[in-house]
């Protein structure tokens, strides 16, 4: 069965990671991608690329669907009508380890911010907290790295 697979990046900072985390999305075959909140978006507001994102996506950008959209709330709400699960990759205690999760045939992955995570807010709507265990010393992986570890284990079959 073919997955639907969307991603929503949410206030993320660097269009780096947002061309790095396009590249990962083109790779696994991701339906759409959502831009909200203060993400790059792949067109700068006079429709030109952005050379940041461009440079790290390699043509991703043009090869998956993408869309700005202003309020996450209400895309979950309508997603989760459609019979969507939806996903974030974060930490917290409700968090699951990400390689005992099975994803049904609709998901929607909440990616957020890389200082401040996925808000309180848009966390409470999700159906599965997804983590990925450190052994190191540091708690947590960039952002586009973590997005790579998960979507691989998750979607790759």
């Amino acid at each position: 069965m073919q997955k639907d697979i969307r991603i929503l990046f949410h206030n993320i900072r660097s269009a780096h990671n947002v061309g790095s985390m396009f590249r990962t999305a083109d790779a696994l075959g991701v339906s759409r991608i959502y831009l909200s909140g203060y993400s790059p978006l792949p067109l700068d507001r006079f429709g030109r690329p952005v050379k940041e994102i461009a440079k790290t996506a390699l043509g991703a950008e043009h090869s998956v669907l993408w869309e700005k959209i202003s309020s996450p709330p209400r895309l979950i709400k309508k997603l989760k009508r459609e019979g969507f699960e939806i996903v974030a990759i974060e930490q917290g205690e409700r968090a699951v380890d990400y390689k005992k999760f099975l994803a049904k045939g609709k998901v929607l992955i909440l990616v957020g911010n890389e200082v401040r995570g996925v808000s309180k807010s848009l966390r409470d709507q999700c159906d599965v907290l997804l983590d990925i265990p450190m052994r190191g010393k540091k708690e947590s992986l960039n952002v586009s790295v973590a997005f790579g570890v998960v979507l691989f284990r998750v979607f790759d079959e």
